[in-house]
């Protein structure tokens, strides 16, 4: 009887995409509602980041706010073209 070589687990590292926001804006939370169906199709992390009554956050995202960033590059600010955010996660050399 022959024994079957299991393959190792292989970790497939998913690009994250950070979206910073604020309480009250409404760019933010339709960045976010896109964002999650987004999610359900393509395969990253998403991590969210309130800033409001963050000093430093404040300084640097308030502005621009939503601001997405994937890979820690910044991708997209003020809305997320649905089309250009596909391409640029499947684009990432985290994948």
């Amino acid at each position: 009887m022959s024994q079957k070589r299991r393959s190792p687990a292989v970790c497939i590292p998913r690009p994250l995409v950070r979206l910073y926001g604020a309480q009250g804006c409404s760019l933010c939370a339709r960045a976010g509602s896109q964002l999650e169906r987004l999610q359900s199709e393509l395969a990253f992390d998403l991590e969210e980041v309130d800033i409001t009554g963050v000093d430093e956050l404040e300084a640097r995202y308030r502005e621009w706010l939503p601001v997405v960033e994937i890979d820690g590059e910044r991708a997209f600010v003020y809305f997320v073209d649905e089309a250009a955010f596909r391409r640029k996660v499947s684009q990432s050399p985290t994948l």
